[in-house]
């Protein structure tokens, strides 16, 4: 797709600059005009979103982080179309990758430490509530400027098989024999294609 230009508007929301792109869409600095505040929105491109499991996908992934109030996960503030166009807004983050933060040079243990233990427990709450990342890796874990982690990009998420009461309802998950991930953090059962649980993010999280 092209890149919406400055000045667009998506619903309530008028575009201000391109941030950044991944495999699941495009993301935009935008200004809420109701809340008079400046939000991320992430765009599925259209070739995506004509496709019904990648859709499904991308709204799963809105009603998973929604639920999960968290101070290590992204909050998800809106979900939404507009002219044919699905995109999720959320908090607007200052900052990096953990990716980028080792390319920048070594982290120290302590560091290291402090960063696991944030991304524990945003998996933590996560898996309390039924939802599995099932695509944990440097990329999808973010730096903020005054050191909290966020775990980005819960667009792989599916339920657990036995959600619990109040869990969200998020259906579709992956089925036996399908393979999503990224290789070099699955756990060998995601590589086989097999159904997984929270183990598969405990092994993500050791491999990153």
């Amino acid at each position: 797709m092209d890149s919406l230009a400055a000045g667009a508007r998506l619903g309530p929301y008028r575009i201000l600059d391109k941030v950044g792109e991944g495999g699941m869409g495009e993301v935009y600095r935008a200004r809420d005009t109701r809340l008079e505040r400046e939000v991320a929105i992430k765009i599925l491109p259209p070739q995506l979103a004509q496709d019904a499991d990648r859709r499904a996908r991308f709204e799963r992934e809105a009603r998973a982080v929604a639920a999960l109030s968290h101070p290590n996960i992204l909050a998800i503030h809106d979900v939404g179309e507009d002219g044919g166009t699905t995109y999720a807004v959320t908090e607007l983050l200052e900052g990096g990758t953990v990716r980028q933060r080792i390319a920048a040079g070594a982290v120290t243990p302590r560091k290291a430490v402090e960063i696991g233990v944030q991304i524990a427990n945003g998996l933590a709450a996560a898996h309390a509530r039924g939802i599995v990342h099932r695509d944990l890796k440097p990329e999808n874990i973010f730096l903020t400027r005054d050191g909290r982690v966020k775990i980005l990009d819960f667009g792989l998420a599916a339920q657990l098989a036995t959600p619990t009461a109040d869990s969200p309802t998020i259906g579709g998950g992956t089925e036996p024999g399908m393979v999503l991930g990224t290789v070099g953090y699955m756990s060998p059962e995601q590589v086989r294609g097999e159904r997984v649980d929270h183990r598969a993010d405990i092994f993500a999280l050791g491999a990153v």
